[in-house]
């Protein structure tokens, strides 16, 4: 028996690493279209204000926990990931293992 398969849960954690990596440097491909609109939202009402002459201090607080709860729902993403691949190699642990205690000698 070989190894486990986890070669399509690896490429979906490196997708998600580079995901939390481009939230991190500030890009918005990863984010979802809620998440964007939020982000649109508070870039047009602080550009407003501050086109009136105001304070955009509520906009900015609204980005930058956006930000982190982006980052935070993409750990949880890492973390699940993790957790699943762990489980699959667990699981051909057992099985080889099993088999190997099942034999003659």
């Amino acid at each position: 028996m070989g190894k486990p398969d986890t070669r399509r849960i690896d490429r979906e954690i490196q997708k998600t690493n580079r995901k939390l990596e481009a939230v991190r440097r500030g890009e918005t491909w990863p984010l979802t279209s809620a998440e964007r609109r939020a982000v649109i939202g508070a870039l047009a009402g602080g550009s407003y204000r501050v086109l009136r002459g105001r304070s955009a201090a509520r906009q900015e607080n609204r980005l930058d926990s956006l930000a982190s709860s982006v980052e935070t729902r993409l750990t949880a993403e890492l973390t699940a990931l993790h957790v699943e691949r762990q489980r699959i190699v667990n699981e051909a642990a057992a099985a080889k293992a099993a088999k190997k205690s099942s034999g003659w000698w």
